[in-house]
């Protein structure tokens, strides 16, 4: 007997299975028994823009909610995070347009935006809270690319020296977490190198392994200054969204070179890839909520097309699929008390 006539007869004779689904789900008590995943602070990390200048705390355009904060003024977002317990922060700069070059060169500047921002959260707030950065060229290249730009074709290899002399100075600065989102090839492993030979045994590094070439960042380029400057595209060194199995192997090297952790980006539109990775790895997995899904989700509950649940439900679609943690603009703006 097939099991829709089995269904079709209990239906008519009105016996059911002996299992009812819906049993678990009356009470909110047994709902939590049950809850196969949580979600706390302690699996978000908040991303801060930063800016030059003092007293600045300025409105990203498309990022409701978003600001640049100049250093003087870092405290009053990290005194947010540690309230609410976020374990770690990432600096993203907003430099000068005169201080960009073709080289990227003021990446290698050891009083740079950001290791000045490294020096003062140090300073005040000893290890309270973890400090991860990029490493990538993109927010100090005139050509708006992550590498050196020479006959329209990212140099791989020469960009990489440019990196590990960009992770150890941030490493020096204090950064805890070096995040490599450039997505040459080899350059893990020339970072860990380096960090080691060094005695920077401790800092860790995020990879993101996969990175794929979105249409879903755009208004974090704006908001570091990137957007109007880039010259063509990035699909010679960032992932074909077409792509899964690649995605594997990008993990796989990467582990090979070091990374403690790695970050699948963007988030949303890549679950499966998480889930994928998540299969194949034990190894903690970042999903990375990028500025595009989070513009997206603001505008769409600003015209009350969706409500505000709808931001812990995109949270919670990151832990079904395996995240360990997320990067997400909402860290600091929710209460997760309300929802668990």
């Amino acid at each position: 007997m097939s099991h829709h006539i089995y269904y079709l007869r209990m239906i008519i004779t009105g016996k059911y299975p002996n299992l009812r689904m819906r049993r678990s789900r009356m009470h909110d008590w047994s709902r939590r028994l049950v809850q196969e995943n949580n979600l706390s602070y302690n699996d978000l990390i908040l991303p801060i823009f930063i800016t030059e200048g003092k007293n600045k705390k300025i409105p990203i355009k498309n990022m409701p909610g978003v600001y640049r904060y100049s250093i003087n003024n870092l405290s009053s977002i990290i005194d947010k995070a540690l309230k609410k317990k976020i374990p770690m922060v990432a600096l993203f700069p907003q430099i000068n347009n005169k201080l960009k070059d073709q080289f990227g060169s003021e990446a290698l500047n050891e009083n740079n935006l950001v290791c000045k921002a490294l020096r003062y959260i140090k300073k005040k707030y000893k290890n309270k809270i973890g400090i991860m950065c990029d490493v990538a060229l993109d927010p100090y290249t005139s050509h708006g690319h992550d590498g050196l730009f020479k006959n329209k074709k990212i140099l791989n290899d020469e960009t990489n020296e440019i990196l590990i002399k960009q992770a150890l100075i941030q490493a020096k600065a204090g950064c805890d977490v070096i995040a490599p989102s450039d997505m040459m090839d080899g350059r893990v492993l020339k970072i860990r190198k380096e960090l080691d030979k060094n005695n920077l045994n401790d800092v860790q590094i995020i990879s993101y392994a996969v990175k794929y070439a979105s249409s879903f960042y755009g208004p974090f380029r704006d908001a570091v200054g990137s957007k109007s400057a880039l010259k063509g595209n990035k699909k010679t060194y960032q992932m074909n969204f077409k792509n899964s199995d690649e995605a594997l192997r990008e993990i796989s090297l990467d582990i090979k070179e070091g990374a403690d952790m790695v970050m699948v980006k963007p988030g949303m539109p890549y679950l499966d890839i998480i889930r994928n990775v998540k299969n194949n790895f034990k190894i903690p997995i970042i999903a990375y909520q990028v500025s595009g899904e989070y513009s997206s989700i603001k505008n769409a509950i600003k015209n009350k097309i969706i409500d505000e649940n709808s931001i812990i439900e995109t949270l919670y679609s990151f832990k079904r699929a395996g995240a360990s943690s997320i990067v997400t603009y909402f860290a600091d703006q929710i209460d997760l008390n309300l929802f668990n």
